[in-house]
């Protein structure tokens, strides 16, 4: 019976692995103006859409103390910024191509993504 338990448990543990990295589906949240991003424990919301051409404010606030969420990267504009805590910081993008652009904290650990259309 011990041994049919362990195997149960660990075919959920593989299929939540599975769904977790591989099949859990990013939501998108269409921007036009400017969005606040939450920085705590991750960037909330993750992936925003922006249009191509248009000047789009992003505000990061940052919630968490974690040091490794100091910093904003958005290696793609060759912006980075330290965020205080619990202060708005405004990041002006007018992006003239369209494309998938992930940014990251200082350290690579969290990611988020700036998907322009």
């Amino acid at each position: 019976m011990d041994k049919i338990i362990i195997t149960v448990i660990g075919f959920a543990a593989i299929a939540f692995t599975y769904w977790f990295f591989f099949i859990k589906k990013e939501k998108e949240v269409a921007v036009s103006g400017q969005i606040d991003i939450i920085v705590k424990g991750g960037y909330s919301p993750e992936v925003i859409s922006i249009p191509k051409g248009k000047t789009t404010k992003i505000n990061f606030i940052r919630q968490d103390s974690n040091s490794c969420l100091e910093e904003v990267v958005l290696g793609d504009f060759k912006i980075r910024k330290y965020l205080p805590l619990n202060q708005k910081v405004t990041i002006e993008l007018t992006p003239q191509q369209s494309g998938e652009f992930g940014y990251s904290c200082a350290m690579n650990m969290f990611h988020g993504k700036i998907i322009v259309k």
